[in-house]
């Protein structure tokens, strides 16, 4: 991935606690104007990352760069001025939403806006954004749990940030508060002209969200790039049993088909339904019995498996 136009660059970035390391050498690259899927099983260290990136946890090693501002250079801190600088820029919803329950959603927008010394003329635009206009007179007591949500991302883009962070903004949700969500954050790099950095523990969720993923597992980042590369991975493959095995795979190979023997298939890439019809006319006229034919494709779900060595399971 081209670290040139990065939002976000990380170099060996660490938080260790006591001996444990809760991330691990990690070297971010978050390209401009895209979603970047941020995936990986709870305890992977999605939150503590995302936090060494706003300043809330100090790392112990490794460097940061923001917006084109270096924040952090071998685990030291960059001088106030230039943190608060890139913070102007940044939104985030980290963790849960923080609002005041007996205050209605724009008096709490309200409150954001004199700590953000922002103008109050944002909110309405803010709130059409996350589509709360006629909830904005409720008190935030009353919202659901979507709702408290999209208040919280509401106040995370007051300011009209360059860059905005969001940390499992559908955790909880139900399934049409999810694809509401969903639908907000991909519409947000092309109507608000900013970059979105989103984590999650679902892979499907970060699928249908993001253009670009990084996947870490106990810390470590074990895949970066796009979402297109990652669903290369899972190329469909014909899959082949016949009466003997041996002998099929010797005549694929005669003609040139790269195939493998896996739990009593013959597994190769999938080729065009010409190709696949003479193959198997081949085999025959050898005298080798055809006992199935299959289509496979790994789902995104076997690929993360794959990458994470089995070890952890979304």
């Amino acid at each position: 991935m081209n670290q040139k136009n990065a939002v976000i660059k990380t170099k060996n970035l660490t938080k260790s606690y006591s001996s444990a390391h809760a991330v691990q050498e990690v070297n971010l690259a978050v390209p401009e104007g895209c979603i970047y899927g941020f995936l990986g099983p709870n305890g992977a260290g999605k939150s503590t990352t995302m936090k060494m990136l706003l300043g809330l946890i100090k790392p112990t090693d490794g460097d940061i760069t923001v917006l084109g501002t270096p924040l952090v250079r071998a685990g030291k801190s960059a001088k106030e001025k230039e943190r608060l600088s890139v913070l102007k820029q940044t939104g985030s919803l980290i963790e849960s939403p923080s609002y005041y329950g007996h205050l209605t959603g724009r008096e709490n927008l309200e409150i954001l806006c004199t700590l953000k010394n922002v103008p109050q003329s944002e909110i309405s635009e803010a709130l059409s954004i996350v589509r709360m206009e006629k909830q904005q007179d409720k008190k935030a007591a009353h919202y659901s749990l979507g709702m408290k949500q999209r208040l919280g991302l509401a106040g995370a883009l007051l300011g009209h940030p360059k860059l905005l962070l969001l940390d499992e903004p559908t955790n909880g949700l139900d399934p049409a508060g999810i694809q509401e969500m969903r639908e907000l954050v991909r519409s947000l790099p092309e109507t608000c002209h900013m970059t979105v950095m989103v984590s999650s523990h679902l892979l499907s969720e970060i699928d249908q969200m993001a253009d670009y993923a990084g996947i870490i597992n106990k810390g470590r980042l074990i895949y970066q790039d796009s979402l297109l590369r990652l669903h290369e991975y899972s190329r469909r493959q014909l899959c082949l049993r016949t009466d003997n095995n041996s002998r099929a795979m010797a005549v694929l190979n005669e003609n040139r088909i790269d195939c493998r023997l896996e739990g009593g298939f013959l597994t190769f890439a999938e080729t065009a339904d010409e190709k696949t019809a003479y193959l198997i006319s081949a085999l025959v006229k050898e005298g080798i019995g055809i006992l199935r034919v299959e289509e496979r494709q790994k789902s995104l779900e076997d690929i993360f498996l794959e990458l994470t060595g089995k070890q952890v399971s979304l």
